[in-house]
């Protein structure tokens, strides 16, 4: 009997995993969320059973990220950064969203890290500069979390976190198939 000394990790929940805890962010599986914060530092994703086929731990990190941001540092001990699914803070996740594609454009991964929830409509028709329309009151909260997004401690765990995805989607995209999200990237 052999013994196993080392087990596989993705490479991309590796990269997305490390920028989590890089802001003092736990990362853990369960079959029993989506995806909730518990405002004590535990950030819990759904197993890949349980959310959709074109989800990613990747894209549900970036996107509680985001949640973070919008909401502001005081959200950190907060549990699901004090949204709580409250339908009338629609337009935080609104933010979020933005927020989410214009990061993922500074690297041209608007479709790969696209929200795949029921807000998917709103992602898709975003403007191609998503902090730019004034005429939706999601804007001011994006460009403060934007704001955000490029002072410590999150510019740096960030930054890196999309380079290096798009650096993994550059080799992965001349050999994925049509129906791999790793066929959405910019070439």
């Amino acid at each position: 009997m052999r013994t196993i000394s080392a087990t596989y990790q993705d490479p991309l929940d590796l990269v997305w995993l490390h920028a989590a805890t890089s802001l003092g962010i736990a990362v853990e599986r369960s079959p029993d969320v989506f995806a909730s914060w518990d405002g004590k530092g535990i950030l819990r994703i759904g197993t890949p059973e349980t959310l959709d086929a074109d989800d990613s731990l990747a894209q549900m990190i970036l996107h509680e990220l985001c949640h973070l941001l919008v909401e502001g540092s005081e959200a950190f001990k907060l549990p699901d950064w004090g949204l709580e699914n409250d339908p009338s803070k629609v337009v935080h996740e609104y933010a979020t969203l933005r927020l989410q594609a214009a990061l993922a454009d500074t690297v041209g991964l608007r479709e790969f890290f696209a929200a795949t929830t029921v807000f998917r409509k709103y992602y898709d028709q975003l403007p191609p500069s998503p902090l730019e329309d004034t005429h939706d009151p999601a804007v001011a909260l994006a460009r403060t979390a934007w704001q955000r997004s490029r002072t410590a401690p999150f510019a740096k765990p960030l930054d890196q976190a999309l380079r290096m995805t798009a650096e993994i989607a550059s080799l992965l995209q001349s050999i994925a198939p049509p129906d791999s999200i790793w066929s959405n990237t910019r070439k």
